[in-house]
């Protein structure tokens, strides 16, 4: 790879910065619609279908990166293009002759470069990262792009300029998951599969899908041709983006059912965006060789060797790092949960680490009673985001206590990937806001952190703001991580947690951002061979609460889906939940916790409703605003025709 002065001097400023619809195609016979099968019952004492072992082959893989690049030549341009599986493993890494090495992310609305904002990337890290979030954020019932992802990242919803006043999106935030640093993530060198981490996070640059067979999420294909690493201000119009046109072109064969793609899933009345570009805009792809295809296979440090190609892994299977549980690991029999590839469970359920720190911790057997609940609670629920409607939720569910420790992650079969990291996110930090130590530990982590903290107790007026006086649920946290307060509403002040709206952009969202941009400077140094070190498996600069360990190892969330733990008013830890519409994370955390406690006793509950912060206040002008906890959805489950499940708990 390449390795220009522009960039290495980027990476310098940054580290410097942080101290301180389809229709019939004529494309050589592709339908554009992948075929969507008949579903098989679940099996005997089950609710959710398990996904079939459908995995990519060498030559599926040397096919896709040919028609990709066939594409790319038919529009005269040169590309570099990733393809992943559906954990995340890097099968290829392919650079077309005249390929730029490098691409740029864009600086704020006013110039100023913040955080990731104005870096200059390896062009192999931005294809990687695009096709690591089509494979992530899809299943079997959606189908979502890295135009997707842009469309629900922004501070409207949708993003245009015609939307202001409109609160941001639903996923405002989720492009600062799968990070390089997160303790989760596996990396190619420790000998664990998956799901792996990507070199940027989550993309929002168009150029990202996912592929499929035989209605089976089965990897990601990724490309940067136009030499732009950004996201799309603006769905009310159709972009000619090449990026996407050539993606597009390296799924056919491998393309996502019309059924489930994301024009066909709505958030809030409003339809999401796959693509811009359709199968009938493309050349005759079908059939490309990747034995004549000019260019070649380029090796990515910490993710691929150049090597050659390579065939993926089937997810569910142990080979995957994500398989079906015993009945020893979880009592339910749809459970799914992190294996090491050798057997072992990554996190078994387990018992709290805070023994020293609060009274008495969670119980490895309250932690089980908690997860089951929940578990529960997700299994009868209304799903958002899948089709056909009136399909089950299907999310990830991550237990921490006060360290920020895993007590647990349990998932279903068929929810998406990146919520296995953002739901350990979230469930780290409602725990972390939440507590008497956040003030402290953020005002002793570098750089610009502790401004955070000062704004924060301004803006609510409370000089012992952060130090466990209130619960934070991610809901109540997002509400001050906004750059309009309220979300949404033009003209007014950011919130304290986010960047003023004149220095915002996906790229630099606020505390979020600050607190991972020293790793990120520090990775991608390493990926570019212009440092031997890798940022090491902690997110931030915060304080080590137990040997290489903060409570924060994979960064913050900011959308809603989690809440704190507590035993007799004092906080004991926290759950989040991710893979489904934001209201049905909410739901699913905040009721499987009342459920979960109430059948364990012991005095664990949720929050005492004195203590939550939507009883927190904020002077706006001449009004006042309170802050949200969380947020249950209408008729939210598919078994009883109850509303207001989570009114009066």
């Amino acid at each position: 790879m390449r390795r220009g002065a522009t960039f290495w001097l980027a990476v310098s400023a940054l580290a410097l910065a942080s101290c301180g619809g389809s229709g019939p195609p004529s494309n050589g016979g592709a339908t554009g619609g992948g075929p969507t099968p008949t579903p098989t019952p679940p099996p005997v004492g089950q609710v959710f279908n398990v996904p079939a072992a459908e995995s990519l082959s060498t030559g599926e893989v040397g096919s896709i990166i040919a028609q990709a690049a066939a594409e790319a030549r038919a529009r005269n341009v040169a590309a570099t293009i990733a393809v992943t599986d559906r954990v995340g493993n890097v099968l290829a890494v392919f650079a077309m002759p005249g390929a730029g090495a490098t691409a740029v992310i864009p600086s704020a609305p006013d110039g100023t470069i913040r955080d990731a904002q104005g870096l200059t990337v390896p062009s192999a890290a931005a294809a990687i990262a695009k096709a690591i979030t089509g494979a992530y954020l899809s299943s079997g019932g959606n189908a979502f792009s890295s135009r997707t992802a842009s469309f629900i990242v922004q501070e409207h919803f949708p993003p245009a300029p015609t939307t202001v006043g409109l609160e941001s999106g639903p996923l405002f935030g989720v492009q600062f998951s799968q990070l390089p640093c997160s303790d989760l993530a596996a990396r190619a060198s420790d000998g664990l599969i998956g799901p792996k981490r990507s070199p940027l996070g989550l993309s929002a640059d168009a150029g990202g899908f996912p592929l499929y067979q035989n209605g089976v999420v089965v990897g990601g294909v990724g490309v940067i041709a136009d030499g732009v690493y950004g996201f799309d201000p603006n769905v009310l119009d159709r972009d000619a983006d090449v990026d996407e046109a050539i993606a597009l072109a390296g799924t056919v064969g491998f393309e996502a059912p019309v059924s489930i793609r994301a024009d066909r899933i709505t958030a809030d009345g409003t339809s999401l965006r796959y693509t811009d570009i359709e199968y009938p805009q493309l050349s005759a792809v079908a059939g490309a060789s990747f034995a004549g295809t000019a260019g070649a296979l380029v090796s990515v440090t910490g993710y691929y060797s150049g090597a050659g190609l390579l065939a993926g892994s089937a997810y569910g299977s142990e080979a995957s790092g994500v398989r079906a549980a015993t009945v020893a690991e979880f009592a339910n029999r749809d459970a799914f949960v992190l294996s090491n590839g050798a057997g072992a469970n990554r996190f078994p359920v387990r018992g709290g680490t805070d023994a020293g720190d609060v009274p008495a911790p969670i119980t490895a057997a309250e932690a089980r009673v908690i997860l089951e609940e929940a578990f529960t609670v997700m299994s009868r629920a209304r799903a958002q985001i899948r089709q056909p409607l009136d399909s089950r939720a299907q999310v990830t569910i991550s237990l921490v206590d006060t360290r920020g420790r895993v007590l647990g992650i349990v998932r279903s079969p068929d929810a998406p990937i990146f919520g296995i990291d953002v739901s350990l996110q979230k469930a780290r930090t409602a725990n972390f806001f939440s507590g008497a130590f956040a003030a402290n530990e953020l005002l002793a982590t570098g750089g610009e952190v502790p401004q955070f903290v000062t704004r924060t107790r301004t803006f609510l007026g409370d000089p012992q703001a952060l130090t466990g006086g209130f619960a934070f649920s991610d809901r109540a946290g997002g509400n001050l991580s906004r750059p309009y307060f309220p979300d949404g509403e033009v003209g007014q002040p950011n919130g304290p947690l986010s960047r003023p709206i004149a220095q915002f952009n996906p790229f630099s969202t606020g505390l979020q951002s600050a607190l991972i941009v020293g790793n990120l400077a520090q990775h991608l140094g390493f990926v570019t061979g212009m440092s031997v070190t890798d940022t090491p498996r902690s997110c931030t600069g915060l304080p080590q609460v137990t040997a290489g360990a903060t409570r924060l190892d994979n960064g913050i969330q900011i959308f809603p889906g989690s809440v704190p733990i507590y035993r007799n008013g004092a906080l004991v830890g926290g759950i989040g939940v991710s893979g489904d519409g934001i209201d049905q994370d909410d739901m699913i955390s905040f009721l499987g916790l009342n459920n979960g406690t109430a059948r364990a006793g012991g005095g664990l509950s949720n929050a005492p409703a004195a203590m939550r912060a939507d009883r927190i206040v904020v002077q706006v002008g001449n009004r006042q605003v309170r802050l949200r906890y969380v947020n249950c959805p209408f008729a939210p489950f598919l078994d009883t025709s109850a509303q207001n499940v989570c009114e009066g708990l």
